[in-house]
């Protein structure tokens, strides 16, 4: 199993877009062969950061989804809403 962390900063004025868009995306992230869970964290001292968290069953079904069209329908448009970068780790559970 592969654990992706992915840590999306946004610009405060975008918060309220990129709610709405996660809304109508969550499920069919959760749909989406070899994803077994995905959901989102809020930092609860800085609510423009959020943290979404997903287990997919490996890392091929993980590159699958990146390569998707339904990844490539969400990340040009949430892309310009940053303050700053995002950043991503894909983890592998050792014990």
């Amino acid at each position: 199993m592969i654990t992706r962390i992915v840590k999306l900063h946004f610009q405060e004025d975008k918060i309220s877009d990129f709610l709405a868009l996660f809304d109508q995306v969550v499920t069919k992230v959760n749909a989406f062969d070899g994803c077994k869970k995905m959901y989102m964290l809020r930092d609860i001292h800085n609510p423009a950061v959020f943290i979404t968290h997903s287990i997919w069953n490996s890392e091929n079904d993980l590159n699958a989804y990146r390569d998707s069209e339904l990844f490539q329908s969400i990340w040009p448009t949430i892309k310009p809403w940053f303050a700053e970068k995002a950043q991503a780790w894909s983890l592998s559970t050792d014990f």
